[in-house]
């Protein structure tokens, strides 16, 4: 079994009142998700944090898999005392939460995933990635990341604030969080997740198109689809309002 490790949290909300946590993208900290705390801790105890090798959790050095980082989640909860939480991640951090749905299905309330895939090659471009960050640097890739997660047309300061999230992610951890994808093939867990499921895709999302997504919600039973407009891959933030409103519903239900 893999070690954990002891990943940086942040909490917004009542104590008592039920548990979300929220589980950030590759190259992003737990900021990703400020747009969603206000909305979010007016009911429910928020919990954020930076998966291994971002923001201001532990960088392990080598190639990290997608147990690695969903068993964290679980030491995560361990340590916080929550038996069990509604999940809500985007790209990784929705691999991340199907993995908890399908491995550790009594840790789970209720399921949102945005923008992610269950399988999310070629193997090939992730290891270039990695390497790529390794040799230059996360602000080497910091431009076509960005161009990826927002439409053209969004905010040149919120772009510039995206690129110096990316570009101050650790080089060994985003790698490393690369090999995770590269390695991931979650299709055959997806039948085991009982979770009530929403599923979320960007319309003008590159990196995730919403063909992902409907794959997800057609291998989960009873999973429902939604498709965001004018939102690219980092569709929580650049359509906040909307994306609130969908996560409240699905939590609601």
């Amino acid at each position: 079994m893999s070690v954990t490790v002891a990943v940086h949290h942040r909490e917004d909300g009542p104590a008592d009142a039920p548990a979300v946590l929220l589980i950030n993208s590759l190259g992003a900290d737990l900021s990703m998700w400020e747009p969603q705390v206000a909305a979010l801790s007016e009911r429910f105890r928020v919990i954020r944090y930076d998966a291994r090798g971002h923001g201001r959790s532990p960088v392990p050095p080598g190639r990290y898999a997608l147990d690695d980082l969903g068993r964290d989640a679980l030491d995560l909860l361990d340590r916080l005392g929550v038996a069990r939480a509604h999940v809500c991640g985007l790209s990784l951090g929705g691999m991340t939460a199907m993995w908890l749905a399908a491995h550790a299905a009594e840790r789970v309330d209720r399921l949102v995933l945005f923008c992610t895939s269950a399988l999310l090659g070629p193997p090939e471009a992730w290891a270039e990635r990695a390497a790529t960050v390794r040799s230059g640097g996360t602000g080497a890739v910091a431009d076509t990341v960005v161009s990826r997660w927002v439409t053209a047309g969004f905010p040149e300061a919120q772009k510039q604030h995206l690129r110096e999230m990316i570009a101050a992610t650790d080089p060994i951890g985003y790698a490393g969080a690369c090999a995770a994808i590269e390695g991931m093939d979650l299709r055959d867990d997806l039948r085991r997740i009982t979770a009530p499921t929403l599923v979320v895709a960007g319309a003008d999302d590159p990196a995730t198109p919403p063909g992902h997504g409907r794959a997800i919600a057609a291998a989960i039973a009873g999973a429902r689809f939604e498709v965001l407009a004018d939102a690219a891959h980092l569709a929580t933030f650049e359509q906040a309002e909307a994306a609130n409103r969908l996560i409240l519903e699905a939590l609601d239900g």
